[in-house]
């Protein structure tokens, strides 16, 4: 009986991709939702002085505004705002 090296591999390849797979699929959105979380702090601690809370770095994130304008809509509507908090700035 001759078996083909290939389709062994491809087959034990598809079997550990499974169990890899049954195995990590709980932590990736474990590890999802805290990086949410994560990203969410962070643009209510950028976005703070735009949101009338005192900044004492204000300088160093108005810098880091433009690069989170793209998903600004999601962060304010997860933060259960319906619409834009900000004056100069409607995305809704």
């Amino acid at each position: 009986m001759f078996y083909d090296p290939a389709k062994v591999r491809q087959w034990w390849n598809q079997i550990k991709w499974f169990y890899e797979e049954m195995y990590f699929v709980p932590y990736r959105r474990t590890m999802l939702k805290e990086i949410q979380n994560e990203e969410d702090l962070f643009k209510l601690l950028a976005l703070c002085e735009t949101l009338g809370v005192p900044n004492p770095v204000s300088y160093y994130t108005l810098e880091l505004i433009p690069f989170m304008v793209e998903d600004f809509h999601q962060w304010h509507q997860r933060m259960g705002m319906e619409k834009s908090p900000l004056e100069g700035f409607k995305c809704c």
